[in-house]
């Protein structure tokens, strides 16, 4: 089988794949299980698979990397033009197929483990801000039906409860203050959620490499403002001296390598 460019719509369960020859014959139009993905895959000659960038795309584009094939990732949108009918999986795949096959197609860079973790940290923390957020609010209204106003602000409130818990004139039935305790706790346990990952967070950005040590030394000498400026303006360099002169950049030496 002289297959050159591969489609794959990926799914939970059951993939299609739309695969053509060099003279653009269609030579693979068939459905594999997830189960079955992999042993396909290692057993066609290496070739460009092309993926939307879409949940689990990132890990099958490693499988497949190691395999030897080259691995594209697509933003739907950029897909989305070359579906010639109706949406269904074997029409996603062809047009994903089309699509990789594009010269001037943009990809999407696959990640790495270690970005997919970085990733997960900073969605689920910031689930975890949202959901405290609401929690504070929810503890906010509820004393405000009793007629015990808190000022706006997360840290006020969490200074408030236990002057409040200990206030016996304050007209909460003790039925309340226990729900309210169980309110606090529920506050205290989000806290202790988002400090633990913000905890992650640090010791994933704490490097040792020049560009890394520069940041910390900017934070260090001014504001994080003013780093976080001066970081947009090093990458925009970089990116212009990349587009110019073209090679890699090199993170170790902080600089755009030919």
């Amino acid at each position: 089988m002289n297959v050159t460019r591969i489609g794959l719509d990926l799914a939970k369960n059951v993939f299609q794949i739309h695969g053509v020859d060099r003279d653009e014959r269609v030579v693979i139009k068939r459905k594999c299980t997830r189960r079955q993905v992999r042993d396909y895959f290692e057993k066609l000659p290496p070739c460009r698979i092309g993926m939307e960038a879409c949940a689990g795309a990132h890990c099958w584009a490693r499988e497949f990397s190691r395999m030897g094939h080259e691995v594209k990732l697509i933003a739907p949108q950029f897909v989305k033009p070359y579906v010639k009918s109706q949406k269904n999986d074997a029409n996603d795949a062809e047009a994903i197929c089309e699509a990789v096959g594009r010269p001037n197609m943009r990809f999407v860079t696959a990640k790495t483990v270690a970005q997919q973790d970085v990733m997960a940290v900073h969605r689920i923390r910031s689930e975890l801000v949202r959901q405290r957020t609401a929690k504070a609010n929810q503890i906010r209204g509820l004393l405000a039906e009793y007629g015990v106003i808190v000022p706006v602000g997360i840290n006020t409130l969490r200074h408030a409860l236990p002057e409040i818990q200990e206030d016996v004139e304050n007209g909460l039935s003790d039925l309340f203050r226990r729900l309210l305790i169980g309110l606090q706790a529920d506050l205290v346990e989000l806290d202790m959620r988002v400090d633990q990952l913000d905890g992650e967070i640090q010791a994933a950005a704490n490097k040792t490499d020049p560009r890394s040590r520069w940041i910390v030394g900017v934070v260090a000498r001014r504001y994080k403002n003013v780093a976080a400026v001066a970081l947009a303006n090093k990458n925009a360099r970089i990116a212009w001296a990349l587009i110019v002169r073209g090679g890699a950049y090199d993170n170790q030496f902080g600089m755009a390598a030919a």
